[in-house]
């Protein structure tokens, strides 16, 4: 009896050959698209622009019903891809999974393991572009109606879904989250063990029941940030409730930066700043590529070309801040106009001889004030500013924070990673 072929992918330098279970092979070829690829794409355009993902999302969200029926096996293999998500990974393969089980349903003669066709440096004859579809198609329907919390930019942004092979079990680049399943999935659909059209209203229901939780999550905590509001407590609690939040939660670093944005809201509801507070940054956005000199700034609001009044960057369990100090100089250089820049870490800083001389050189090169502060002295220094009391702002202070991370506040706030674990963890504190 002759030995079964083991599944494999041969790759050659105008081809990709995918061997799958039982000998079959699967041949890619690289080039332009052909024009039954390019047929395909319009066929696929036209129905997204005719509002095929957000009528379907609607058209579930509408139902309340689970009347999605699946096999056990597909069902679980959905719940973990979704269950897999936090704050740092999963969210880009749930968005995959989306998108390939909605080009497979639009056109089956589509194969969804070609995520690449244009006329860029690589293609495939049959392939087609997926970062576009994806940017103008689906992470916006899936943002727009709350289902998956995203960089704006789309799935593309995490590059590891955008290297020269076809989607398979070997694809190799390193994808956090559930990479075992989304693969799995795109095997079943080329092989036609599962329907695309029933796996994706399986999976946009799992992300609406998820959304329909966060909101009553976001209520309970919500709800338990008043009910202690309403009784006898001190400032200094609050601050405490905040900063325990941040170090005992997931995803600390972006904590961070929202704690501190969440006061010079309160600060901005009570008096005013000493400009205009910009929204709170993507954490995926690199500052120096937006443009931006921090995480958190307050721009003029009296000018034509607004600057940067204050900057700070959030630098959470990194207390020795030397080449942070060179890049806020690269910064300065493209933004010289900059009043106030400064770095606020959870813990007490290292501040060497090399540290301070380093400041002032730059303090003295940008006419500027540069600044390394605890959250504790940050937070004093901004009451302190404008002369509030602790006292007087730590409620509000406490309700921004909560309500930013609800999503409550996504106009001067916007949160794209998934907050349930961080709500969970705040309303286990409010109600010890």
């Amino acid at each position: 009896m002759a030995e079964q072929q083991e599944p494999h992918l041969k790759v050659y330098s105008d081809r990709s050959v995918l061997v799958t279970q039982g000998g079959v092979q699967e041949i890619f070829k690289e080039g332009r698209p052909n024009e039954e690829a390019q047929n395909r794409l319009s066929t696929i355009e036209k129905a997204f622009n005719e509002g095929y993902l957000p009528n379907l999302i609607n058209s579930l969200q509408e139902q309340k019903t689970d009347s999605v029926v699946l096999d056990v096996e597909h069902l679980t293999l959905l719940e973990k891809l979704v269950e897999s998500t936090t704050s740092e990974i999963g969210r880009a393969l749930i968005g995959l999974s989306v998108l390939i089980l909605s080009i497979k349903d639009i056109s089956p003669e589509q194969s969804v393991r070609l995520h690449k066709g244009g006329h860029g440096d690589f293609s495939w004859e049959d392939g087609l572009s997926m970062r576009n579809i994806d940017r103008k198609y689906i992470t916006p329907a899936l943002r727009q109606h709350g289902l998956l919390r995203f960089n704006r930019d789309g799935i593309f942004t995490t590059r590891s879904l955008a290297e020269n092979y076809p989607y398979s079990k070997f694809y190799k680049a390193a994808i956090r989250g559930a990479k075992e399943e989304c693969f799995t999935l795109i095997d079943w659909i080329e092989a036609g063990y599962v329907q695309p059209r029933p796996m994706l209203e399986a999976l946009i229901s799992i992300l609406i029941n998820r959304s329909e939780q966060f909101i009553n999550l976001g209520n309970q905590t919500l709800n338990a940030v008043n009910v202690l509001l309403e009784t006898s407590h001190q400032p200094s609690e609050i601050r405490g409730i905040v900063k325990s939040h941040v170090a005992n939660s997931t995803y600390s670093a972006r904590l961070l930066e929202v704690a501190m944005h969440s006061l010079l809201q309160a600060l901005n509801s009570h008096t005013r700043l000493s400009g205009k507070l910009e929204i709170l940054s993507q954490m995926r956005s690199a500052n120096k590529k937006r443009g931006n000199v921090g995480d958190i700034e307050i721009v003029s609001e009296d000018s034509e070309e607004p600057y940067v009044l204050e900057a700070w960057d959030a630098k959470y369990g990194k207390p020795y801040l030397r080449d942070e100090l060179e890049e806020l100089n690269d910064k300065l250089e493209i933004h010289p106009e900059t009043v106030e820049a400064g770095f606020v870490v959870d813990r007490d800083p290292i501040i060497d001889a090399d540290i301070l001389h380093r400041i002032e050189e730059l303090n003295f090169l940008h006419d500027i004030d540069i600044k390394i502060l605890t959250f504790d002295e940050w937070v004093d220094y901004q009451l302190n500013r404008y002369g509030i009391q602790e006292s007087s702002i730590m409620d509000d202070y406490l309700c921004a924070y909560a309500e930013s991370l609800a999503l409550r506040r996504q106009e001067i706030a916007p949160i794209d990673e998934p907050a349930d674990q961080w709500l969970q963890d705040l309303l286990r504190l409010l109600t010890e």
